[in-house]
This record gives structure tokens, sequence and C-alpha cells, in this order.
């Protein structure tokens, strides 16, 4: 089963639109990617499926770059 197929099923039976639907799936992967993209490299935990950090030794690799000016 598609993800299209799964919203379209998720939006029949709750009776909501298929945009309100798609908003509360793909919400947590945007927070997660803002969170990401602000540089911070803070840990975010998202409930059911893990916690993403990055590891001290890979975030001082990043920081080594030389394109990092």
């Amino acid at each position: 089963m598609d993800e299209k197929s799964i919203i379209q099923k998720l939006a029949s039976k709750y009776n909501l639109p298929i945009s309100k639907v798609e908003e509360a799936v793909y919400s947590q992967f945007k927070f997660t990617s803002q969170v990401i993209r602000a540089g911070e490299f803070k840990a975010v935990r998202l409930p059911y499926l893990g916690k993403f950090h990055v590891k001290p030794g890979r975030l001082k690799h990043l920081n080594e770059r030389p394109d990092n000016d």
C-alpha cells in the first residue's frame, strides 16, 4: 500500500479533508527538518519512531570542514 492510498483511507475513515490528513502526517517530518536546518543539532524525538541526534564526533567533523566559514 502506498502513502497516497493510506492518506486517502485515513481521510475517508475520519471524514476529514485530504489536506488536513496530509498536514498531520507530514508535520512531524517538517518539524524535524526545521530543527536540523537550524544548525543547532538538538536531539529530536518522534514518538513511536525514535530519537534522532548528531553524534559528537560527526559534529566535530562538520565543524572542522574548510568550507565552514
